[in-house]
């Protein structure tokens, strides 16, 4: 039987552009939309799928409930989520946090939805998964047969960046979390206080929002102490490049005075002055991850199979001290 995708590669399009074309949806021109509909008459392809979408309640579309565009961290995560929608008969439909879209969750306007928006609740994401409704979460941890958390593996980026510290004899550390209802931040923080327990330090914890304002203004407070800490673990990039600046302007530099180690590898980490140490992960294979699971669910009724999505330490100048032999 022929299907969108014969059109498409008859046609020499994508399988959206082919789609946009046979539904009369979307900004393309006259001359691609003519060529796909000669494709499909030539193929003898005759889509019912509005009659069929209709009776199955289907939409064939992908909702991604996400905080924000804003940052390369996010484009990234969509990135991946658009590459493999790409090459599927879905649409993706990316939804900011608003009130507006909030409800369009609720309704389940989408065939299935990818959740990475901690504003949306829990019992609300618990509530609303079925198996006429799956739902991807990546920033939380829920069980339930129709919800599948792909998340970072947090802890084992942590502990090798605990580790590079302590092993340089850096004693006293300090942490500045992110928001304290980010899964990952806790996560994260919760690493890095047992990895110190099971040395007998102490960590103070500074709080802070994933903002590098929330970085600079948490600096002040540690910088006014009596006795500086030797490190300081800031919860993502942001944050630890406020905690440099705060730094820059008192006179003191990383790693001398104090190292500093972020999280998430933003590119900005690679510019600073010093460049900042940090724990990366590939956030396209964790969008890409997340949508394939997703999009076999809907269309083989393959079980989800939760997983962690990598991370790792990388070494850079704002950590790592010159050698004082």
């Amino acid at each position: 039987m022929t299907t969108i995708r014969d059109v498409a590669k008859h046609a020499g399009v994508s399988v959206t552009t082919a789609s946009y074309a046979l539904n009369d949806t979307g900004t393309i021109g006259e001359a691609t939309r003519k060529r796909v509909l000669d494709a499909a008459a030539e193929l003898n392809y005759h889509p019912n799928a509005f009659a069929r979408n209709l009776k199955k309640r289907k939409t064939h579309t992908i909702g991604v409930f996400i905080a924000r565009f804003a940052g390369s961290f996010y484009e990234e995560i969509l990135e991946g989520i658009h590459r493999v929608i790409l090459d599927t008969d879905y649409e993706l439909l990316v939804c900011p946090e608003s009130r507006s879209t909030r409800r369009m969750l609720l309704h389940r306007q989408v065939d299935g939805a990818i959740v990475f928006d901690s504003k949306i609740a829990d019992e609300s994401v618990l509530n609303l998964a079925s198996y006429h409704f799956p739902i991807v979460v990546l920033d939380r941890d829920l069980q339930n047969d129709f919800i599948l958390p792909i998340l970072l593996d947090n802890a084992q980026g942590v502990r090798q960046a605990f580790e590079h510290l302590y092993q340089q004899g850096l004693r006293r550390m300090s942490f500045i979390t992110g928001a304290m209802d980010s899964f990952d931040n806790a996560e994260r923080m919760q690493t890095f206080l047992n990895e110190a327990g099971k040395h007998n330090l102490r960590v103070p914890v500074y709080e802070g929002s994933f903002t590098e304002i929330s970085g600079y203004e948490a600096a002040q407070v540690i910088l006014r102490a009596a006795e500086l800490p030797d490190a300081v673990f800031c919860a993502n990039d942001q944050m630890a490049i406020g905690f440099l600046r705060a730094m820059h302007e008192r006179g003191l530099h990383a790693p001398d005075d104090i190292a500093v180690v972020g999280f998430d590898d933003i590119p900005l980490s690679r510019y600073t002055q010093p460049q900042v140490s940090t724990i990366g992960t590939s956030r396209i294979e964790w969008g890409a991850t997340a949508a394939r699971q997703l999009i076999d669910f809907l269309e083989k009724e393959t079980s989800f199979q939760p997983q962690r999505i990598p991370t790792r330490f990388l070494q850079r100048e704002s950590s790592t001290l010159r050698d004082r032999s």
